[in-house]
């Protein structure tokens, strides 16, 4: 059963951890690895270099739509591929993210959080929020 007195505070909380998680990995990979130290990283993994700018545009500015709840869940639905990706990496490491080189288990954690986001909505005190497209709602709207 939902409590639908308390359930928008419950999204806007996991929204607001959502958020915050993709700002604060956009930092980390800005400050800490840096543009070219992460470029190089995915270039170890087989993938172009060119792609360290828009995943941390992706992640800077996705957080950033998410944490406002502007249109939050299309967000968090666009980047789960981002996710999935960050799974797929970190999946041959083992489950602990303490493992050498990072377990699957935060990525996977991190992954059905934005999907439940998705399919929750946006909660209280979001700046724009929309139903999904084919959903209930949208058919009333």
């Amino acid at each position: 059963m939902i409590d639908t007195r308390l359930a928008p505070y419950g999204a806007l909380g996991l929204r607001v951890a959502l958020g915050l998680m993709f700002i604060a990995h956009a930092y980390l990979k800005l400050a800490i690895f840096t543009v070219p130290g992460f470029a190089g990283f995915l270039g170890q993994l087989g993938l172009p270099g060119f792609l360290a700018w828009p995943i941390i545009l992706a992640e800077l500015v996705g957080g950033l739509a998410i944490l406002t709840g502007f249109y939050g869940r299309y967000v968090s639905l666009a980047l789960l591929p981002v996710l999935l990706g960050a799974l797929a990496v970190h999946a041959p490491n083992g489950w602990l993210f303490t493992a050498p080189n990072g377990g699957w288990e935060y990525p996977a954690f991190l992954a059905l959080t934005a999907f439940a986001h998705v399919l929750i909505g946006d909660g209280a005190f979001a700046l724009r929020s929309g139903p999904l497209p084919g959903s209930r709602q949208a058919a009333l709207a």
